[in-house]
């Protein structure tokens, strides 16, 4: 099977994953030397990417290069880098000494955010199944958006508290501000699905008629 060029795009995305989880693993803010190189790498490609991930896209749209392979892999990745980073935040690397997540990331968060990810690919892939197309709606959007600026404000800002550039400590009190501002757009992005698909859980909802 060929693969086209956004596709092939997606699938170096997924590669930058590997690569991103196998650095952050690394990582620990009780290893000082460690601290600011590693976090800094692993935010170039975190951008990277998130940035690609509007490349194939557009490519694939203005192309006409939309495939089956595409609709799966595409938001696949998206859920592997996104998922796989924000439990790392909430991980022992990001672990303070007095038991504070560095990060600002609970674990509830993690289960939130795994939470809407599982409901919505169940669902979408039950109505696709069905013939019906599930695409992103925007809550969809906005919410990879802010995981993604999320996620690299949290890495810059843990490699960098004392502020990127000027010792700006209104940088670091944004990390918390966004951390939350990320749980809020996912909660709401899940209910969104969750009333666009209300006409596929009322019928699943239905008892099987036996003869």
């Amino acid at each position: 099977m060929k693969i086209n060029l956004p596709n092939q795009i997606t699938i170096a995305r997924l590669f930058l994953s590997i690569v991103f989880f196998v650095l952050l693993a690394q990582f620990s803010i009780q290893t000082e030397p460690l601290r600011v190189w590693l976090l800094d790498v692993c935010a170039a490609i975190f951008l990277i990417a998130a940035l690609t991930d509007i490349l194939d896209g557009y490519l694939a749209r203005k192309h006409n290069q939309v495939t089956a392979f595409g609709r799966i892999i595409d938001p696949f990745v998206d859920k592997v880098l996104v998922c796989g980073a924000f439990t790392f935040f909430a991980g022992s690397g990001f672990a303070m000494a007095d038991g504070r997540q560095a990060s600002d990331v609970a674990v509830w968060m993690v289960v939130l955010i795994l939470g809407r990810e599982l409901l919505v690919t169940g669902i979408r892939g039950f109505s696709e199944a069905r013939g019906e197309n599930y695409a992103a709606n925007v809550y969809g959007k906005m919410k990879m958006a802010f995981q993604s600026t999320t996620a690299v404000w949290i890495l810059v800002t843990v490699a960098h508290p004392e502020g990127f550039f000027f010792g700006w400590t209104g940088f670091v009190v944004g990390r918390t501000i966004m951390v939350w501002a990320t749980v809020i757009v996912t909660t709401l992005s899940m209910l969104s699905y969750l009333n666009s698909a209300r006409h596929l859980l009322a019928e699943t909802s239905r008892p099987v008629k036996t003869p």
